[in-house]
């Protein structure tokens, strides 16, 4: 192969590569300190009525203590946040007034594990690709809006974001 190929070829590749890096979509929000990274959920059985949204990592870089105390979606009638847990071989859920999220900390959501959404009357099943607004209110820093993405079930353990 000639070098004028050669070197055509490499930058083609290049091109490729940076395209593809810079249009995956950013699944993540920032309000203030508060760092809110890969909302998802998994996809619902047709006919349910309750779904959960997961947050990959919730962080906050500030100096002071925050927690999350509410969350609505127009696609549910209500969301409750939850913390669930193992007791002997029966899991136990149950609502909790709000997700503390210490000065320099931050909280993992993932499904079988600790804190997560429940979100109650929802309109639809959630399919892979839906993308379901939700608005969080945090006590100290305010209000944001983020998109749930839903993908296939394990999808998120396998993602490495930073």
């Amino acid at each position: 192969m000639n070098a004028f190929l050669k070197t055509l070829i490499q930058g083609m590749t290049s091109v490729a590569l940076l395209i593809a890096a810079t249009s995956a979509p950013a699944n993540g929000s920032t309000l203030g300190d508060i760092g809110i990274e890969h909302p998802y959920s998994v996809p619902t059985p047709a006919g349910a009525t309750t779904g959960a949204a997961y947050i990959k990592e919730l962080s906050n870089k500030g100096k002071t203590d925050d927690k999350l105390v509410s969350a609505s979606s127009p696609l549910a009638d209500h969301v409750e946040l939850h913390t669930m847990s193992m007791d002997g071989d029966i899991m136990r859920m149950r609502a909790v007034p709000g997700i503390p999220l210490p000065a320099g900390g931050h909280v993992d959501m993932a499904p079988g594990n600790g804190y997560h959404l429940m979100m109650i009357g929802i309109k639809q099943p959630f399919k892979v690709g839906d993308k379901i607004p939700l608005t969080l209110k945090f006590e100290k820093a305010g209000t944001v809006d983020v998109e749930v993405h839903v993908q296939e079930r394990g999808a998120a353990s396998d993602m490495h974001m930073h």
